[in-house]
């Protein structure tokens, strides 16, 4: 059977549901089922006023009026570079982790795209995170297919922020997909990419990681897979790592570099990004 729908083409009207087609999907992943955006617009909200008998501290009130300073900032970044992008997706790679969840959910938000998590997708057609490690277990070619028919429709639309699993930079295919939007690789220390793995099972979902227990053999079995991966995610159009963003930063603890400020830092590499395409179609145009 023939895929007649991937998604509707207007996405302009949120709360959006629509059906990615299961037809070339392996035949675990028949089951119909539903792309959904975790992605919601709230109208603005005038500010709250703290009561007359509150008492706020010298520290936390400065520390308020940075983080206000830095969210209209993004804002205004986000603007400035949405007339380049011109809807244009945004791929995130990179280890699986919360800082990369995050920072697509904050992208999104900030340029009115929807968000999507490919390994959610496929755990979905595969009937949930459980179903989908067993398939990936039992038939690793049925699993690497569904990954790519995933990327394949999500390529194919625009205005999207996409958190792409490890799958996406393990072939060519997939890394051929990609090019269709924009990707940036959000490099992440292993240390903590292995604390979060620990927490949060459902990471380990496209990786080659085993659930194992400790944190010295999951950062052991990180660093091998770093090293088959680091090629793919080498050919992303920009990287954004955590470490360098907390040096820049004057932070000793990249754990004080927070969501706001490495999304700072993709929202500049994608505007350098939509300037040189700019500049470049600019120098193709005849006299």
């Amino acid at each position: 059977m023939e895929m007649t729908t991937i998604l509707h083409s207007s996405l302009t009207n949120p709360p959006f549901t629509a059906h990615l087609s299961p037809s070339k999907f392996p035949r675990s992943f028949s089951t119909p089922f539903r792309l959904r955006t975790s992605l919601s617009f709230s109208p603005s909200l005038p500010p709250k006023s703290f009561p007359t008998n509150c008492s706020v501290s010298d520290d936390t009130t400065s520390s308020n009026v940075a983080t206000v300073d830095l969210s209209i900032a993004l804002k205004k970044k986000a603007t400035d570079v949405s007339a380049d992008l011109r809807g244009t997706s945004i791929f995130l790679v990179g280890m699986n982790n919360s800082v990369k969840s995050s920072l697509g959910m904050l992208l999104a938000d900030l340029f009115r795209y929807y968000y999507f998590d490919s390994d959610a997708l496929v755990s979905e057609a595969a009937g949930g995170e459980s179903a989908a490690i067993s398939l990936k277990e039992s038939d690793e070619k049925g699993f690497r297919e569904s990954e790519t028919e995933v990327l394949k429709q999500l390529s194919s639309m625009g205005r999207l922020v996409v958190c792409a699993g490890d799958g996406a930079v393990q072939n060519s295919t997939n890394l051929a997909l990609l090019r269709h939007g924009i990707s940036i690789w959000i490099d992440v220390p292993l240390d903590m990419v292995a604390k979060g793995i620990i927490g949060n099972k459902s990471l380990l979902l496209s990786s080659e990681i085993a659930i194992s227990g400790s944190y010295s053999e999951v950062l052991s079995q990180l660093m091998a897979l770093y090293e088959d991966m680091r090629r793919g995610y080498a050919t992303a159009d920009a990287t954004v790592s955590l470490q360098k963003v907390a040096y820049q930063l004057g932070y000793k603890d990249m754990d004080a570099v927070t969501t706001e400020d490495i999304t700072m830092e993709v929202l500049k590499e994608i505007e350098r990004l939509t300037k040189v395409k700019k500049m470049m179609e600019a120098a193709a145009r005849p006299f």
